[in-house]
């Protein structure tokens, strides 16, 4: 199970802020070498990213790089700076089909070959940001082993959509929810694009609850404030945990006794119930496992 509960782009071009990466709590540190870097700074940022990913890495963080997108020519130099076995994986936008990040499972086999990392080991989270997008999503989140999640865009979504995005977010529902149904489907993390208002956490909360409620897994961040609040919105709730548990050693107690459902508090518990508890667990579990792992 990866966790991926929080992920917080850092721009590539900022040393000072890849070194305050270096004490963040996120679950990937997301190094950005495209939206957030200026066009004449993208050469630096790779520069820089090539120096900090092992820094990063050295201090107990998992660091992925979100690379330019394939048309603009950079992709394939940025590849060949960052990959390394101090990487997790990369990031990539602005793909319309399952054929890109085919191409991008090409590009990386090699670097890993080179780098003596063990053949698939890299993982690729695409960005789901136009409408061709949406109507591949399925496909998109299937085209390679690689893909450990979907993440959606919603800004480059409504630009591509040629609407404006509001307080509410309606433009976005039918997109929103295409990328959750399509990665549980195809059995990957679906990941929501940054709420931008950073300093606005009730904001950022709701946003954040509301991505939940729609099967999301984990959330960027812009800023380490927002970190805190991601990790706690998609980790189960102590109240959750403790019925999860009771369901848990009450279902064992009747499968030893050879019956097949019982209930709890005067509700059915059956095998789908069951299930879910399970998985809750094993979530906290891995939870708890990577925060021991890790320092913060």
């Amino acid at each position: 199970m990866e966790l991926l509960r929080s992920l917080v782009f850092v721009p590539g071009n900022r040393a000072n802020m890849l070194e305050r990466a270096l004490g963040f709590g996120a679950d990937v540190v997301m190094v950005d070498l495209e939206d957030s870097v200026p066009p004449g700074e993208k050469v630096a940022a790779r520069e820089l990213a090539v120096e900090w990913v092992p820094r990063l890495r050295a201090a107990g963080r998992r660091v992925m790089v979100r690379v330019n997108s394939l048309d603009t020519g950079l992709t394939t130099d940025e590849l060949a700076a960052v990959v390394s076995p101090d990487l997790s994986g990369i990031s990539i936008g602005k793909g319309d089909t399952q054929w890109d990040l085919q191409q991008v499972d090409r590009l990386l086999a090699p670097l890993e070959a080179s780098a003596g990392i063990e053949a698939g080991t890299l993982r690729v989270i695409p960005w789901i940001e136009t409408a061709m997008a949406i109507v591949h999503v399925y496909e998109m989140a299937r085209a390679s082993r690689r893909i450990a999640g979907i993440a959606f865009g919603a800004e480059d979504y409504t630009n591509d959509m040629g609407v404006i995005r509001n307080d509410f977010g309606e433009e976005c529902y039918y997109a929103r929810s295409a990328v959750a149904v399509a990665a549980k489907a195809a059995g990957v993390a679906a990941l929501d694009g940054p709420f931008v208002g950073f300093r606005d956490p009730d904001g950022l909360g709701t946003d954040a609850g509301n991505a939940r409620q729609m099967g999301y897994t984990g959330k960027f961040a812009i800023h380490p404030a927002q970190i805190d609040i991601i990790n706690e919105t998609f980790s189960p709730h102590p109240d959750d945990v403790a019925y999860a548990r009771q369901v848990v050693e009450a279902w064992d107690e009747a499968e030893a006794a050879g019956r097949g459902s019982l209930s709890i508090d005067g509700r059915m518990v059956d095998v789908p119930v069951v299930k879910r508890a399970q998985n809750l667990l094993a979530l906290v579990a891995e939870i708890e496992r990577q925060t021991a792992a890790t320092p913060r």
